[in-house]
């Protein structure tokens, strides 16, 4: 004991300093070095970046546009009860988007130039996310760590012409080659694309042509902008941007599998399920028993009223869990023979987007395909906007695995425009949404058509919506909850500025949803 005390005195005096700094190793863990190779991180980044926002997807803004819905009367965001969220501000930046600088600033050492390109794409990628959420959020004064806390906040402007800037200069590094001596961009480190240095590239582009179309209400909107991204982005169902889920275990499985039961408490909307079985296409969708597979069942609730007096519609499987995850086939006849399944187990028939080995879809062809459409229907190119919308369905439906005499049936059907001058953007707005289900940009979407029922035929208000917002649908999120209570002057400050009320700020447009 009195050598160690020994010891840290003449590290204190600044004696002996070689050894001081040996004895003072002992509080580092080389598990978790603090300069990590970029392999090491790239793969945390990707997976704790993304999975948040398909989190958000259901949790919230699912709720918003009605393809999800509490199976309980009164859930707070079917209702439009919204409080500042924690998970969507800490998990882009202290989960992921704070490995991003220093993962940059090694590979840039290491002339790891892939890993550099990768970094800026995924920093783009979240603070678009993040940015569509809350509006103005931190990122020029923001990844100081404890030198500062309290960052400002820029401009939701700024930040998409910083994620557009980070695009592009991600694309330069992609184009570069990489010495032998560089870290190896493979498929251990890159979970994303396999080590794909050019589905990366057509990955940067795919984003910038969603940003670019995101601001169809602004003066400087140009179709052909979007256009000319799209030439070089995803144009294959093979080159989606996806994350895998790993096997099937609690707490590493699709977030929305089964076995991690994080759905229970919410069904599919009524709107959205009118979308598929025909109701408001006038065709039934192939793609209904595919993503509600307990078709008997899978009615959808109207947002904020809860189970339905008939229990037949109650939104449950067999087995009681939420009809989102699939169906349990209970028969015991001679043409079906699967036993009735043990309480805790999997569905017999998954729904595809909880399926418990499924993907997360980031950034996909049928979704370039629906912006072609949208930009080509602006632009005047009818003609093209038709077959770019034929392609997004197809697309879709493909990945689903539709048969082909369904998907061709469904795209012969009144469902769908026949001619370039029968087709209107509601057209491609439900087909998008359709297409789109779980994904954070359907809600982007519906603020930009402002909620239209006549882009969105027979979307209605929630049962009992929150009478503060006096009618209106919400626009953005209230600021994170972290930074109401250690940044609150930044976080706030043009909500005080404006002196309006937390209910009536959610309300209110952000940069890209007005003129």
């Amino acid at each position: 004991m009195k050598s160690r005390i020994i010891l840290a005195l003449l590290c204190t005096v600044g004696i002996g300093l070689s050894a001081c700094d040996a004895f003072l190793d002992v509080n580092r863990n080389p598990n978790f070095p603090e300069d990590a190779s970029p392999s090491a991180k790239l793969p945390s980044i990707i997976a704790n970046g993304l999975q948040q926002q398909l989190a958000l997807s259901v949790l919230v803004s699912g709720h918003f546009t009605q393809q999800f819905a509490g199976r309980a009367a009164g859930n707070g965001n079917d209702q439009f009860f919204l409080s500042p969220p924690a998970n969507p501000f800490n998990d882009t930046y202290f989960r992921a988007a704070s490995n991003i600088p220093s993962m940059i600033e090694r590979a840039t050492r290491e002339q790891a130039w892939y890993y550099v390109g990768a970094g800026k794409v995924l920093m783009a990628a979240l603070l678009f996310h993040l940015t569509d959420l809350h509006g103005d959020i931190p990122y020029s004064d923001a990844f100081r760590a404890a030198q500062n806390f309290q960052p400002i906040y820029d401009s939701q402007e700024s930040i998409y012409a910083t994620m557009d800037k980070l695009l592009d200069e991600a694309i330069v590094e992609f184009g570069k080659s990489q010495p032998p001596s560089a870290p190896a961009f493979n498929a251990a480190a890159d979970i994303l694309y396999g080590g794909n240095a050019q589905r990366w590239i057509l990955f940067a582009n795919g984003l910038k042509a969603r940003q670019y179309n995101h601001l169809t209400k602004k003066a400087n909107y140009n179709p052909q902008r979007v256009l000319n991204a799209l030439a070089n982005a995803v144009n294959d169902n093979a080159q989606d941007a996806q994350v895998a889920f790993s096997a099937a275990q609690v707490g590493h499985t699709n977030i929305w599998a089964y076995q991690r039961a994080n759905a229970n408490a919410r069904t599919f909307g009524r709107f959205f399920i009118n979308m598929l079985d025909g109701t408001t296409l006038g065709f039934r969708d192939p793609r209904f028993v595919i993503i509600a597979p307990d078709t008997n069942r899978s009615k959808g609730f109207v947002n904020g009223a809860g189970a339905p007096t008939n229990p037949a519609l109650a939104g449950v499987n067999a087995l009681g869990a939420s009809d989102f995850y699939g169906r349990y086939n209970i028969t015991t006849t001679a043409t079906a023979a699967l036993a009735a399944p043990a309480a805790g187990t999997a569905p017999a028939i998954e729904g595809w987007y909880s399926r418990t080995l499924g993907v997360q879809l980031i950034l996909t062809n049928a979704e370039m395909r629906f912006i072609e459409a949208e930009a080509a229907f602006r632009a005047g190119s009818r003609d093209r906007a038709l077959t770019a919308l034929r392609a997004g369905i197809t697309a879709h439906m493909n990945k689903l695995g539709v048969a082909t005499a369904s998907r061709d049936a469904y795209l012969a059907s009144v469902a769908v425009p026949q001619t370039a001058a029968a087709l209107t953007l509601a057209h491609i707005m439900q087909q998008k949404y359709i297409a789109l289900f779980l994904h954070h940009e359907t809600w982007v979407d519906m603020r930009r058509m402002d909620y239209s029922t006549t882009i969105y035929p027979n979307f209605t208000p929630p049962t009992d919506p929150n009478t503060q917002l006096m009618g209106a649908f919400p626009r953005r999120f209230l600021p994170g909850s972290a930074e109401v209570l250690y940044n609150r002057s930044n976080a706030y400050s043009e909500i005080d500025k404006k002196g309006v009320a937390d209910a009536t700020w959610i309300t209110t447009p952000m940069w890209w949803d007005r003129p």
